[in-house]
């Protein structure tokens, strides 16, 4: 009874970790869209600090959501990798995207329409 709900478990941690991993790659991805000069101009770090931050919290996702060892799902680097991605998600990316950095215009060929 005892291992199979150790198994159970350690599916959940390993969904959650999963989960954590994509969400970490999405606010890699969308950093990387983002126009440098928007985060000054929003009163945040610079794209490159948050490049790095993210681009750190996607490899210990990834190594947390493969089970690389000592990287659990509930490891000090995986815990900080997804609070780094949520910091971006809730406060960064809304604050960059109203300043109008957005990777995705719609462009004519004589300005935006």
């Amino acid at each position: 009874m005892l291992g199979s709900i150790h198994n159970g478990l350690a599916y959940v941690f390993l969904a959650l970790a999963i989960i954590a991993f994509l969400m970490e790659a999405f606010a890699l991805f969308d950093v990387v869209r983002r126009p440098a000069q928007a985060f000054p101009a929003a009163g945040k770090q610079t794209k490159k600090m948050w490049v790095i931050i993210l681009g750190f919290a996607t490899l210990f996702g990834f190594a947390s959501a493969v089970g690389f060892p000592g990287m659990g799902a509930l490891g000090i680097f995986s815990i900080a990798a997804f609070i780094a991605a949520v910091i971006y998600l809730a406060d960064v990316r809304p604050a960059v995207k109203a300043i109008g950095g957005g990777g995705h215009r719609n462009m004519g060929p004589y300005g935006p329409w």
